[in-house]
């Protein structure tokens, strides 16, 4: 049984002067300089201002829920939490006020009371879907309220609402079982879900934008100083003198403040380097022009054009586990400006704005890395133990013009039809860029139809992963949804068909079945295999290896035969993965730049040439042999 991955981070803390009403990234206050008391943030803590558009979500749902907004003027921090989608503790005046999140259901926004902050708003005089009880001690919460002991209810409360509930010295909320008139009639009328005995009121002082930063100023000082030191410390390394240095630019707001901190620590004039995967959003790509020629920034865009849309047929859609785009529509591109740079054994170094924070993945991030792929280029990661927050805090200080997307509803910027981006982006999206939309849309329905799925797994997002994840997999059953694609009959595929057994002359031998690619196609790759001939006349495929052999027949017919299990298992893999990459090719060339013998030929069609040393360097870097199980979902490949 796997283990439940988790972030590796530290606990995460922040910290609300109660005198400025201000949040504090270190215990004592920039300003008044007395202490603030410490909030618990849920992991991984990446808490962050709340945007325009998000401010206008948190109104509108407070009004429809009680006709009144004492939120409306305050800061609002959001501290993202696990969710099926888009999920956020709503921190105001020091309290977690409640809950935003995305229904994946509904495909709307909800809002959900935390105890504090119905305390909160009983406490500044809220009447609308309030209900009074009697109370006769103090451990009710997750208790069963009976119609007998309510006293009194407001006239707006329907079944299933979520209430205010109070006593005469208890506050709280839970949920409604009848609408309003039948509130106080015997029988079950309300579950309480949280109550206490607390008092806490909202502030009255709003701080400004201007007060948050001097209270957090010494904090932030810190932070940049050791950010600039990262810099300029590494640029200024023996390895490193003279060498050429680039920072990667995607218009988001991380690259954004790395960019600016490059700027402060290095006093040099800047390459910055954009890769225009030709899916972005087209708020991007401006931003980052108007940015780069405000600023005089020497501006690198990398163009994929059309590459995203000419191998969406040979791949189908990207999703969260299958991101396929990535390496043809970023790394191929970038990799071709990098290896110029480092030609002749010269290093290069690239500022990256990469963030622990962000995702698990990321959660291990060095201060530097080498690119595997590109030998002599070097990756600094000088915010990667920023939080969101300290991000937005040095924007804000140092007055950058940042992508208007933020203040539009994303909370990440990326290409507009990227799988990881959440449904609430998704359907924001559609706002924004309805003719953008229709054009991805259209693609995902038709592709949804040829696989036996329906309008709805597409509209709830399903397509967004390959292998769909438990909190998936129960939506699917409460929509009632098929997540299941049709079997089909595939121009290419690849079969485990006679399993693995002992075989009479020795040794173990191995059965599969190929189709869609004839042997003299497939002799083009064997020699990362072994020494091949090719029997026209017989119409097989011999390939030997220092201990094995595999067949290829003219039927598509596959017979291994090695002196262990375990060896005929792994050339059976590595030959499914070899004919994959010759099928599934790209011609994105990140290969040809790891393979240090020069075997390797991309155009007109792969081919791998006698110079091969059988590395395995290319396999490993090619995105098609990455997700060779991914690309044949209805072959029954299994290798364990």
């Amino acid at each position: 049984m796997k283990a439940t991955q988790r972030f590796e981070l530290e606990k995460s803390l922040l910290f609300w002067c109660s005198k400025c009403n201000v949040p504090l990234l270190d215990e004592e206050c920039g300003i008044c300089h007395e202490k603030g008391s410490q909030l618990e943030l849920s992991l991984p803590g990446d808490v962050r201002f709340s945007s325009t558009y998000e401010k206008e979500k948190i109104n509108e749902l407070m009004m429809s829920l009680f006709c009144a907004n004492p939120l409306a003027g305050k800061l609002i921090l959001l501290n993202k939490i696990p969710g099926d989608d888009k999920t956020d503790e709503i921190l105001v005046d020091g309290l977690v006020f409640g809950i935003l999140r995305f229904d994946m259901k509904e495909l709307d926004f909800k809002l959900e009371l935390m105890i504090e902050g119905a305390i909160a708003l009983i406490d500044s005089g809220i009447s609308r879907k309030l209900v009074r009880i009697f109370s006769h001690g103090r451990h009710l919460s997750g208790k069963t309220i009976d119609g007998g002991e309510v006293l009194e209810c407001s006239n707006d409360i329907k079944k299933g609402d979520t209430v205010l509930v109070a006593s005469k010295n208890l506050k709280g909320f839970g949920v409604s079982y009848r609408d309003h008139s039948e509130l106080q009639r015997p029988g079950h009328a309300l579950k309480i879900r949280k109550i206490d005995s607390r008092d806490l009121t909202f502030h009255s002082r709003n701080p400004s934008p201007e007060e948050v930063i001097r209270a957090n100023a010494p904090h932030m000082k810190r932070l940049v100083k050791d950010a600039v030191n990262t810099i300029g410390g590494i640029s200024g390394q023996k390895d490193f003198k003279d060498s050429p240095v680039y920072v990667s630019f995607s218009g988001g707001k991380d690259s954004l403040a790395a960019l600016d901190l490059t700027k402060s620590a290095l006093k040099t004039p800047l390459k910055v380097f954009f890769a225009n995967t030709g899916i972005e959003f087209p708020e991007t790509v401006e931003f980052v022009r108007r940015f780069c020629k405000i600023n005089d920034i020497d501006l690198i865009e990398v163009e994929a054009k059309e590459a995203f849309w000419n191998n969406l047929m040979n791949f189908g859609p990207p999703a969260k586990d299958f991101r396929w785009c990535c390496k043809v529509c970023k790394l191929a591109p970038i990799n071709t400006v990098m290896e110029d740079c480092t030609r002749g054994g010269r290093k290069c170094i690239t500022i990256d704005g990469k963030r622990k924070y962000e995702s698990f993945n990321r959660s291990r991030i060095a201060p530097k890395e080498e690119n595997p792929f590109i030998p002599g280029q070097v990756s600094v990661f000088p915010i990667r133990n920023w939080r969101a927050i300290e991000v937005w805090l040095y924007i804000f200080y140092r007055k950058l013009e940042f992508n208007p997307l933020y203040d539009l509803g994303f909370e990440r910027v990326g290409c507009w039809l990227c799988p990881a981006e959440l449904s609430a982006e998704f359907c924001r999206f559609r706002e924004l860029h309805p003719e953008l939309f229709a054009r991805w849309n259209e693609y995902l329905m038709e592709w949804a139809k040829e696989s036996g799925l329906s309008d709805e797994f597409i509209k709830h997002g399903f397509w967004r992963w390959k292998a769909l994840p438990p909190k998936m997999k129960r939506l699917a059953e409460e929509l009632k949804i098929n997540t299941e694609p049709e079997a089909r009959e595939h121009d290419f595929g690849i079969a485990i068909t006679g399993g693995i057994s002992p075989c009479r002359t020795g040794g173990y031998t191995m059965e599969g079945r190929v189709t869609g690619l004839l042997p003299d196609k497939i002799k083009d790759i064997t020699n990362i295999l072994g020494e091949s001939v090719f029997s026209e006349d017989l119409g097989v495929l011999l390939i030997r290896t220092k201990t094995s052999s595999v067949k290829i027949f003219s039927s598509g017919h596959i017979s291994i035969n090695a002196p262990g299990r375990d060896e005929a298992s792994s050339i059976f893999e590595n030959t499914a993965k070899q004919l994959i990459r010759l099928k599934k090719c790209t011609g994105c060339g990140v290969c040809l730049k790891v393979c240090k013998s020069q075997a390797i030929v991309i155009e007109p069609e792969l081919k791998i040439l006698e110079g091969c040393v059988r590395c395995g360097k290319c396999t490993e870097s090619c995105v098609a042999s990455k997700y060779s199980e991914k690309l044949l979902p209805h072959t029954s490949l299994s290798f364990s």
